[in-house]
């Protein structure tokens, strides 16, 4: 009887290790699959810098995948409510909020900025 027991011991945790083999597979199968998953179906940002004309100054959109996420019809940073005297100076800016976006860092822009991009206020 001893016999027995020692060998459905012997039995059971070579089945167990079995089990367990089995299922850590599946564990792992399960966590690549999630991870071919997350990265296939990541969003892409699709950001696009466009100017636009304000009366008679001008401003900038950025846009994801054609949604607009950022509307600047007056130079940011200053207390006066005034638009870019001209395209490029509104696409300059429009540049430096798009890297700051796209690095993930807050696309906020201070006077400095603008003295930097030699923007006429």
């Amino acid at each position: 009887m001893t016999m027995t027991t020692s060998t459905e011991n012997k039995s059971f945790w070579k089945q167990f290790q079995k089990d367990l083999s089995c299922f850590l597979n599946l564990c792992i199968l399960t966590f690549l699959l999630g991870l071919l998953l997350s990265i296939c179906c990541e969003r892409k940002e699709n950001l696009k810098l466009q100017s636009i004309k304000v009366n008679n100054s001008w401003g900038y959109t950025i846009s994801n995948n054609k949604k607009i996420i950022i509307k600047q019809t007056v130079i940011p940073a200053i207390s006066e409510y005034k638009s870019f005297k001209s395209e490029k100076e509104a696409l300059a800016i429009g540049q430096l909020v798009l890297k700051k976006m796209e690095s993930n860092l807050s696309p906020t822009i201070t006077k400095n900025d603008l003295i930097l991009l030699k923007i006429r206020i």
